[in-house]
């Protein structure tokens, strides 16, 4: 069983960053797709960003040029770095790995961030 534990959100002022960490134990099954979804209240959650197996990432259209996503040479730690924050950037941000037919997706349990204008 995969655990993912969120970490690293906070407040910032708009234009700020923030790292938010995800910590994988016991690590990043082979083959799994990582990603980073958000939830802001009242809405559905929706993706940030998603690294593939061959390295190529898909980013939400409010991540591009913002956000960037990485992992730890011993694949149990993913990164989300999160440059110049928007009030708008105000969620609920959460870890996921999924296989590739999403026959099992796993899930942090999400850590705020709150962007003040």
């Amino acid at each position: 069983q995969v655990q993912l534990v969120d970490s690293g959100g906070g407040l910032v002022q708009s234009g700020g960053s923030l790292r938010l960490s995800c910590a994988v134990s016991p690590s990043i099954p082979a083959s799994y797709v990582i990603a980073w979804y958000r939830q802001a209240p009242g809405k559905p959650r929706e993706s940030v960003i998603h690294l593939h197996p061959d390295d190529r990432i898909d980013y939400a259209d409010s991540a591009k040029g913002r956000f960037t996503i990485s992992t730890d040479s011993a694949k149990k730690t993913v990164y989300l770095q999160m440059n110049d924050l928007k009030p708008e950037d105000t969620a609920a941000y959460y870890c996921s790995l999924y296989n590739l037919y999403r026959s099992q997706q796993y899930w942090g349990q999400g850590t705020q961030v709150t962007v003040s204008s």
